[in-house]
């Protein structure tokens, strides 16, 4: 745990708590800024709490999250006070459905936040998805006593982005990078490639993470590698990636981690993930 404690305040598809023990072992021991251009749920970046960092997501409301979090953790905090007390399957469907009856186009920013926070941890399984016109269509969850709101985990957060040089990015991946220079430290998340043919590519924006998309980012790793740049890439251990990422073999690790976005139990379990870096053990002693 980092010097704070800090925890990730949201549940995220694709979290990397369970994979931080690899993460951090594979990390390089110096470097510049600290990027991460998915950041999700931010489990390696409030474990290692970077002095300098750009953080990004395509997602808008996940992107609101750590901007209020940063400048309006107060009202915020009151606000998700409101949605435990008043959490129930009939309340949450009601927050739910104002994505579809032009109430959220009113909502202020923190409120919009503390709706994305509140939802993603009562509803089933702390899914993020949403339809083809952006609604948000995850059901409620069977939780007896949900964890909504913690007060000082935020305010932590909080302090910690203000006290740093944090800089909180919405948009493209490969924007993200823009000011990286060598020496730097990139981490890469993306949403992964499917284990099999009959899974979909994760698609947490509606815009989708496709196959041009995987193929986009690996030139971008490529591109930040010659510049000299440090990179690391977390993704699923499967045919595609490892074609991909062919000329990084010497330094690409396999390690196991439960992936818990199937919605059988009975389906999940242990997922191979792979760690792809442009660096090895050698380029850090």
């Amino acid at each position: 745990m980092g010097k704070s404690g800090l925890k990730p305040f949201t549940k995220w598809v694709g979290g990397k708590r369970q994979l931080l023990p690899e993460l951090i072992k594979y990390m390089p021991s110096e470097y510049g800024t600290f990027f991460e251009p998915f950041i999700g749920g931010g489990a390696l970046l409030f474990e290692v709490e970077p002095e300098n960092a750009l953080i990004n997501d395509f997602n808008e409301n996940l992107y609101l999250s750590y901007k209020v979090i940063k400048e309006n953790v107060e009202q915020l905090i009151e606000i998700l006070k409101v949605h435990q007390m008043k959490n129930s399957k009939e309340y949450y469907l009601d927050i739910r459905e104002v994505d579809r009856d032009g109430r959220f186009d009113k909502m202020s920013e923190v409120e919009k936040a503390a709706r994305l926070m509140y939802m993603l941890r009562v509803d089933f399984n702390g899914l993020y998805r949403v339809n083809s016109k952006g609604q948000f269509n995850v059901p409620y969850g069977k939780y007896v006593n949900p964890k909504i709101l913690n007060e000082d985990n935020l305010r932590a957060i909080s302090r910690y982005l203000n006290e740093n040089n944090i800089k909180v990015l919405n948009g493209d991946f490969e924007e993200a990078c823009a000011e990286v220079k060598k020496g730097d430290f990139i981490y890469f998340d993306p949403p992964y490639a499917p284990v099999n043919a009959t899974s979909a590519f994760t698609s947490y924006t509606e815009a989708g993470f496709g196959y041009d998309e995987q193929v986009r980012l690996r030139d971008l790793f490529v591109k930040l590698d010659k510049l000299g740049a440090k990179v690391m890439m977390s993704n699923s251990s499967v045919g595609l990636i490892h074609k991909l990422y062919a000329d990084y073999a010497a330094t690409t690790v396999i390690v196991g981690a439960n992936r818990m976005i199937n919605s059988k139990a009975s389906a999940r379990g242990k997922v191979d993930e792979v760690i792809v870096m442009n660096y090895g053990e050698s380029d850090e002693e």
